[in-house]
């Protein structure tokens, strides 16, 4: 009797432990989830755009650097106007580019009371 009541333990136990679990499945149900709303990732701002932004906002540009101003300014045009940025010498992190080359900058507006610039923070060429 003692052997039949272990082997019935056995055999529940087995049959339970096999069964499978129907409730919230945290590691299977949730889809993979993020950010899906605009970024500037995906936006491109015009020199247009650019020039009626507030100070300081962030802005991804894709044009030419037609002239070197002087010193570590540039004219950076896209085609609906020119403005002035500003590289500093790290920020080109041995890039060369000339009048003709197709560049993406980053970077953030600086106003002044009669002027807009870029401050460029990052800058490659387009492919």
């Amino acid at each position: 009797m003692k052997k039949l009541a272990i082997t019935t333990f056995v055999i529940l136990s087995i049959s339970t432990a096999s069964a499978q679990y129907l409730g919230p499945q945290t590691d299977q149900n949730i889809p993979n989830g993020g950010y899906k709303g605009p970024s500037l990732s995906q936006s491109i701002t015009s020199v247009q755009e650019a020039m009626t932004l507030r100070d300081d906002a962030y802005v991804k540009m894709r044009g030419k650097i037609i002239k070197h101003s002087h010193k570590d300014k540039y004219i950076f045009s896209d085609g609906t106007g020119d403005i002035t940025i500003e590289i500093d010498k790290d920020k080109w992190r041995g890039l060369t580019v000339d009048a003709d080359d197709l560049v993406e900058i980053v970077g953030e507006v600086d106003k002044d009371w009669n002027s807009v610039e870029i401050d460029v923070d990052y800058i490659t060429k387009v492919q």
